[in-house]
């Protein structure tokens, strides 16, 4: 038998991290833990995401009420056809992985058929703040070698021109976080190509994005609220020209590996993408690196503190988990 357990953690983060809607002092998660009758322990972490409805409260209660069902074996392909994909279902899908590889004395990635991860670049990312204190943000990180500036609908070009200007070399992506109107991304688009902007991720509203199947943008779009599961996808074609992979929105890993092939196949680019969360949230979605053009796993960099054994971040790289703390 298995025996389930979950909690909530709040962790500080160094300073107030601004997006468009709104500011947070702290990565709010829930950790699940899966022990079978040999005390062998898998664990995971999601992070219960406001945008999608989800509360901690609400999260712990979906995912404890799969106890019963867990006890007796519970599949990941049970778990990914009959619990809907968010955040409980993330975190366990992906205890069940780490409970599947201790057992089998193997790595996830083995077990899951993936390419073995190298170390790969990862965003290093500035929220919204005035267009002088984001350029001051940008000189910290110039030596990153991935910057992911954080956008709301005032002082976009100031502040992509202040946060260039101090960081000349690196490459840069930008998430309004849905914050704009298809006028502003056509009155935007020319000069932040110019600056060297790569991908915009997410400008409009997820359920107002069918203007987007009208507009020739010269830097690629990408859904990231707009995209959750693979069933998504052909909706999405004509709109975006890349998605956003998280494991929060598509329910754990199991379908995150599916929805990555499907998009490949459909001809998307790629993100690998987070919420703010410690290393345990981000050690999964390191497995999915080798499919990406762009990786974006930084959460634990805006921690005071991350768990113990927590992934490397050396020279804006991060590396796959230690055993010691997942997979």
């Amino acid at each position: 038998m298995t025996t389930l357990t979950t909690r909530h953690e709040s962790w500080p983060l160094v300073k107030p991290f601004t997006i468009s809607r709104g500011t947070k002092t702290a990565a709010d998660v829930v950790v699940v833990e899966l022990v079978d009758d040999d005390g062998i322990k898998g664990w995971a972490e999601c992070v219960p995401y406001p945008r999608y409805d989800e509360t901690v409260d609400g999260v712990i209660a979906q995912i404890e009420e799969q106890a019963a069902r867990i006890a007796t074996g519970l599949s990941r392909e049970e778990l990914r056809a009959d619990m809907s994909s968010g955040a409980a279902r993330n975190a366990l899908d992906c205890a069940l992985w780490d409970l599947e590889a201790k057992r089998a004395g193997a790595r996830v990635w083995e077990l899951a058929g993936l390419p073995t991860p190298a170390p790969c670049i990862t965003a290093e990312t500035i929220g919204i703040d005035a267009p002088d204190a984001m350029g001051a943000a940008a000189a910290e990180l110039k030596g990153a070698p991935l910057l992911k500036v954080k956008l709301g609908p005032d002082a976009v070009l100031t502040s992509m021109a202040t946060v260039r200007e101090n960081a000349p070399t690196a490459r840069i992506i930008i998430d309004p976080n849905e914050s704009w109107t298809i006028d502003l991304l056509a009155q935007v688009a020319d000069p932040l190509h110019l600056l060297g902007i790569e991908m915009i991720e997410q400008p409009l509203k997820a359920d107002e994005d069918q203007a987007l199947a009208d507009f020739k943008s010269p830097i690629p779009i990408c859904a990231d609220e707009a995209c959750h599961t693979a069933d998504g996808l052909p909706d999405l074609k004509a709109k975006y020209q890349m998605i956003n992979v998280k494991l929060d929105k598509t329910g754990g890993l199991t379908e995150a590996i599916h929805l990555t092939q499907v998009a490949k196949e459909l001809g998307f680019g790629v993100m690998i993408g987070c919420m703010v969360g410690t290393s345990l949230a981000m050690a999964p979605a390191t497995l999915l690196g080798p499919y990406a053009e762009f990786v974006d796993l930084d959460g634990p960099l805006l921690m005071k503190k991350d768990r113990d054994h927590g992934l490397d971040f050396t020279d804006g790289m991060v590396s796959a988990p230690f055993p010691e703390l997942w997979g």
